[in-house]
């Protein structure tokens, strides 16, 4: 068995996908569109072009996402990507790369279990955990 983040954006899951996929040296596998649905299925005009379902693998990892419909979206909370690194150098080099325009919660800093840790919301309102432990 095999746990995978499912990501629900407010129309930016593309832009998002593709910011993620730089960031993480992944790939994105699949994109489809709420266009590419059976007519039974389409939804608003304006929505053609946004996406139904997302996947990216990066790693041994797997990430997919969708946009919902303003009147379906809600941000995400209670919940965050904790991403975990071997070198601080890796931790602090994707740390940066989130933080620009993020909200961030807890600077990437050294703490008592780890060489580096934060927290912070990126641009497109995802929970992230930057962690590298510290060597036993």
């Amino acid at each position: 068995m095999k746990m995978n983040p499912y990501l629900v954006f407010n129309g930016n899951c593309r832009e998002a996908f593709q910011a993620y996929e730089k960031i993480l040296g992944g790939k994105i596998e699949a994109v489809m569109t709420f266009g590419e649905a059976p007519p039974e299925m389409q939804s608003d005009a304006g929505w053609r072009d946004k996406v139904m379902h997302a996947w990216m693998s990066f790693g041994d990892n797997v990430l997919m996402a969708s946009d919902a419909p303003s009147a379906h979206y809600e941000p995400m909370k209670g919940v965050s990507i904790s991403l975990n690194f071997d070198t601080a150098q890796e931790a602090e080099r994707i740390w940066r790369a989130f933080a620009e325009g993020a909200q961030v919660r807890m600077e990437l800093q050294e703490t008592f279990w780890a060489e580096r840790f934060g927290m912070l919301v990126d641009r497109f309102g995802t929970p992230w955990m930057i962690n590298c432990q510290k060597k036993q």
